[in-house]
């Protein structure tokens, strides 16, 4: 079968395409490392060239994970919510990825380079919780191994129709771009569609620093719901009085307070995105007064600089 430019220029740079690949995925950008590695794998003549790509999968995805397990082990949740302000729903990604690592425990780091986004977001919280080096390493070397072995598997078995699909890409090159080009420039509306609905959702009256400050001389303070992880709660301090819940169980939360009475969401989000959900799902609920801190527990932190007794730490 006559072989295409695109099909030579894959084959000269193989290993080293995989390990760039497979690096800048999981360091956090959108470039899919698995058609790389299928292609690839889909040239192989031999089981020994399949072995040196799934040494380079394995190496690269163990370099980024360490940058971010150190990362989190030094920097700890500051790390995971700069990785969530890039996620499309940065109110969940913080708390979902947290209650993901608690149930699944080591599993976590194996089964989630299958999970798109978890794969990057993972290693930080291994590190911010303190899990010991050695067993992180393992428990990422299995899963990348695994994520990337059947990658490459896949690719051995599909050699013939690889290489078919890769001469029609070199004779249809023009056209597939365009197609390309369009499906990225939709991508990126979606983004923006996204962004602005939630920026009409953030839109309802926050409530400040300087108001909660006013509100302590009167002694009348409103009720709080902490949306924050139990995790993070127990790094950073608890806020005392306050109701601790998931953003999808808020109703729960505030079902024996009158809806006439004030209701502050907090969390520790981007955006403070998962306060402003939980504010709108307990207006839609009925309760009238509910408005979202400002600046989330940032601010907060701040504020009990000045007020000791607003955060009490273990």
């Amino acid at each position: 079968m006559q072989q295409g430019w695109l099909t030579e220029f894959f084959r000269q740079n193989d290993s080293l395409m995989v390990f760039v690949n497979v690096l800048l995925q999981q360091l956090g950008l959108p470039v899919p490392a698995v058609p790389t590695m299928m292609f690839n794998a889909s040239q192989a003549t031999q089981s020994g060239q399949l072995l040196v790509l799934l040494m380079a999968a394995v190496g690269a995805s163990l370099i980024a994970d360490l940058i971010w397990y150190q990362a989190g082990k030094k920097f700890g949740y500051s790390v995971l919510k700069f990785l969530c302000k890039m996620s499309i729903n940065p109110g969940s990604c913080v708390n979902q990825t947290e209650a993901r690592f608690h149930r699944w425990g080591v599993w976590s780091l194996v089964v989630g380079k299958f999970i798109p986004g978890f794969s990057t977001v993972a290693p930080p919280v291994a590190g911010a919780l303190g899990m010991p080096r050695t067993s992180f390493m393992l428990a990422s070397a299995a899963g990348a191994a695994l994520w990337a072995g059947l990658a490459l598997l896949a690719g051995f078995a599909l050699q013939v129709q690889i290489e078919a699909g890769l001469v029609f890409l070199s004779a249809q090159g023009i056209r597939i771009a365009a197609i390309f080009i369009a499906l990225v420039l939709s991508w990126l509306a979606w983004k923006f569609w996204q962004k602005k609905r939630f920026e009409k959702l953030a839109s309802i009256p926050h409530f400040s620093a300087t108001e909660m400050s006013d509100t302590l001389k009167t002694n009348t303070l409103p009720h709080i719901i902490d949306l924050r992880s139990p995790a993070l709660i127990a790094e950073t301090g608890t806020i005392p009085h306050a109701m601790v819940s998931e953003v999808k169980q808020v109703g729960n939360a505030a079902r024996h307070w009158s809806p006439n009475e004030m209701i502050i969401t907090i969390c520790a989000c981007p955006g403070d995105a998962g306060a402003v959900h939980a504010a709108h799902t307990l207006r839609q609920l009925g309760f009238k007064d509910v408005r979202p801190f400002s600046g989330g527990f940032d601010a907060w932190q701040e504020l009990s600089a000045q007020h000791p007794h607003l955060l009490v730490k273990a």
